[in-house]
């Protein structure tokens, strides 16, 4: 049996979410404070798919939840939910008024109720900055509250008791939360002329337009109408002169939850501020959320672990995000199409020896909604396997042990198919898959085979020819194909012969394939199968 409060409850939030998300890019592309990133939207998404879900949840249960538990349960997936300043805010608008609704048992939720809960929101999210500042979402929840408490003497009908139907009491509300939504438009308006770094970039701010957005879901949501959306303007990007005074000097955007017991908040605000900025700490006695921008995660996570359990890992790299949001933005001179899979991903292929939080920020980076990791070195794995462990998006390491072999068994992947189903295929066929390399020798051997210059060749870790580049790599090649029926070759930036010129004599049941993979230190890299 379906629980009509429930059912309401979410078509109402379904609506404010699907609002949001037709409008997502544009609150993206308006987001320059405090930092550039470029990610308002989408953190603000993530809160409110956060709630749906504990909805769904809800709705499941044998016994219906009352308002009290909804409430409460909303607010806590909001916490946990939220990611960035923006999301992290949004979920404490949502707390301080999930927490004025169930604090008035019995009482129906109406004109004045609504104005009690938008108050106690605005509070709980001043509550939640160390130093607010003005011209943000903080100010707009403000100028929502306001406006709502002014219009109700205005109003024929303040408060609902006795038999009310459903309907009667979501118009009422709508009409309410309209006054707030246009409050909310002409406060967001305002915020350019409130913070300067809004002015610069010739935008209002993205969070304060995101929340409007947002309330203007919910009016339609209680309409039970798309079409009755309060009509809001639409804003465009920021100038491409990028205010530079107002973006964080630390790298990672961190973000995770720690669970524990007499947790205090405020208590953690100065050690997290000695190592980033943008600190927000939130939560209760029992789940604090933790949102920092700093160099060092790992020593944000350090400051929890004796307090308590930390969980929902979640770094991203927020000089890719600016990178990625001004090249977006800039006005194309020359347009090219480029296909990759993932821009992240070709870094960590690249990069020597990424640390753990590296990689968490290259699984943030992946638009999907699971991710596999390719650690592609012996060196890699442990810090692969911390990375997928700690990360709130699911994550699995397919032990991949070189950059080849990796390249040749992802093939096999699915992308309709879940990670934990994609891992395995993809470790079978990576345990079919032998691999070799082609480098010149670094240094003299001590066995005196070759000499520093010298071609070397490597079947898996193992030293298997040396001399001349040719015919290095057709021995080489000879000691992986062994028994194989695909052969691929990778040439590197350097390699000392051009694929198509390549001295190469294989069986005819052997096929060959060639590419050019631009990679440093190696000449050529080989995987058979």
């Amino acid at each position: 049996m379906v629980d009509t409060s429930i059912e309401r409850f979410r078509r109402v939030v379904q609506a404010a979410y699907a609002e949001l998300a037709s409008r997502r890019q544009e609150v993206n592309d308006l987001n320059v404070f405090p930092v550039a990133d470029g990610d308002t939207g989408d953190n603000m998404a993530l809160t409110m798919q956060a709630v749906m879900k504990e909805l769904d949840r809800l709705d499941g249960q044998p016994v219906p939840a009352d308002r009290d538990e909804l409430v409460h349960a909303v607010a806590r997936a909001a916490l946990m939910g939220a990611r960035g300043n923006s999301g992290v805010i949004l979920s404490q608008i949502v707390r301080g008024a999930a927490e004025e609704l169930a604090s008035r048992p019995g009482e129906l939720v109406d004109p004045v109720l609504v104005a009690a809960a938008l108050a106690r929101a605005a509070d709980a999210a001043y509550d939640s900055v160390r130093d607010p500042a003005e011209g943000t979402m903080l100010t707009v929840i403000r100028e929502m509250a306001h406006a709502v408490s002014t219009h109700l003497a205005h109003m024929d009908r303040q408060r609902l008791s006795g038999p009310v139907s459903d309907d009667q009491q979501d118009q009422l509300l709508a009409e309410v939360l309209e006054v707030a939504t246009r409050a909310g438009e002409g406060a967001v308006k305002r915020t350019t002329g409130q913070l300067d770094v809004l002015a610069e970039a010739g935008v209002v701010d993205a969070g304060a337009h995101g929340l409007v957005v947002i309330l203007a879901g919910v009016v339609a949501g209680l309409r039970d109408d798309t079409e009755a959306l309060p009509e809001l303007p639409h804003h465009e990007p920021a100038r491409a002169t990028r205010p530079h005074h107002f973006d964080s000097r630390f790298r990672y955007c961190t973000n995770f939850i720690v669970t524990g017991s007499g947790l205090d908040s405020r208590s953690f605000v100065p050690r997290l501020e000695e190592i980033g900025d943008s600190v927000l700490v939130v939560g209760d006695e029992a789940t604090l959320k933790v949102h920092v921008h700093t160099d060092e995660p790992e020593v944000a996570v350090a400051a929890f672990e004796e307090a308590g359990d930390v969980q929902r890992l979640d770094v991203a790299d927020m000089r890719e995000q600016i990178a990625a949001r001004e090249a977006r933005l800039r006005p194309a001179v020359t347009g090219a199409v480029a296909v990759a899979s993932g821009e992240g991903m070709r870094a960590l292929f690249e990069g020597l020896n990424p640390s753990t939080y590296e990689i968490l920020a290259g699984i943030h980076e992946v638009p999907a909604e699971e991710v596999l990791v390719l650690p592609n070195s012996p060196n890699v794995i442990l810090a692969a396997t911390e990375a997928a462990n700690l990360s709130e998006k699911p994550a699995r390491v397919v032990s991949s042990r070189s950059q080849q072999a990796a390249l040749a068994a992802l093939v096999e992947l699915a992308s309709d198919e879940s990670a934990e189903a994609n891992a395995e295929r993809l470790q079978g066929a990576l345990d079919e898959i032998r691999s070799g390399a082609v480098a010149p020798a670094a240094r003299d051997d001590p066995q005196g085979r070759f000499v520093r210059g010298d071609a070397v060749g490597f079947a898996g870790e193992d030293v298997v020819a040396w001399g001349g580049a040719g015919s290095t790599l057709s021995a080489t090649i000879g000691r992986v194909a062994q028994g194989a029926e695909i052969v691929t070759v990778i040439d590197g930036e350097s390699a000392p012969i051009p694929l198509d010129q390549l001295p190469l004599e294989l069986p005819d049941e052997l096929d060959l394939e060639l590419h050019h993979g631009g990679q440093p230190h190696y000449w050529w890299l080989i995987a058979a199968q």
